[in-house]
């Protein structure tokens, strides 16, 4: 049997991307309390996710939103890590509170720290299987900001996506910069190609 890597590469990116699932899901947690909600999406399933970005990015004028679309289409898969929002009655004052029944009482919306501290460990797990296998990754907000809105994280209220590619030439880096939006004006291109939805990469900068 022959077989070339094309033929093989999309199975062996979906199969990275569950190893990444299992990652993020057996990261270390705050008092070993799992709040996180966790999928891979790839596929046709894709197409839409992108279509949110653009949507949002175009109400809310942040055109980085619409870049960071061009991505998702790009990718052959991508791995959502959303996490929910639950106080750990730790009255650590993390969060700008001096009580989790402060916080609670004066601004429930607002996440408990350790919540999105978990997040991220998860999220950096996941990344770290992506670049065990060699496999180039970017976490982007925006992904995770336009699942969200889709409700794709069940009562999730912050979430990152993963955006996975494997081919000749890292797709995810070496963009063109967009400027956030300010009041009353429209995002711009700038010349840097430095990204603010970028929290981590995996893989070699290519």
């Amino acid at each position: 049997m022959i077989e070339n890597e094309k033929q093989s590469r999309s199975a062996h990116v979906i199969s990275v991307a569950c190893g990444m699932m299992s990652a993020a899901r057996t990261a270390p947690k705050a008092r070993g309390v799992d709040n996180l909600e966790i999928i891979a999406v790839w596929g046709d399933d894709l197409h839409p996710l992108a279509e949110q970005m653009r949507r949002y990015g175009s109400e809310r004028e942040m055109a980085f939103f619409e870049r960071d679309a061009a991505n998702v289409e790009e990718a052959q898969a991508v791995v959502l890590i959303g996490t929910r929002y639950a106080p750990f009655g730790l009255n650590c004052g993390f969060c700008g509170f001096d009580t989790c029944a402060a916080k609670v009482e004066r601004m429930p919306a607002a996440p408990c720290a350790f919540n999105t501290n978990d997040l991220g460990i998860a999220t950096g797990s996941a990344a770290a299987v992506a670049a065990d296998n060699r496999v180039d990754s970017r976490v982007m907000y925006s992904v995770g900001k336009a699942a969200l809105n889709m409700g794709l994280l069940s009562e999730c209220r912050a979430a990152v996506g993963i955006v996975l590619n494997c081919t000749g030439k890292n797709p995810f880096f070496d963009r063109p910069a967009v400027a956030p939006a300010t009041e009353g004006t429209s995002s711009a291109l700038s010349a840097s190609p430095a990204s603010s939805t970028s929290l981590a990469s995996s893989g070699q900068r290519k």
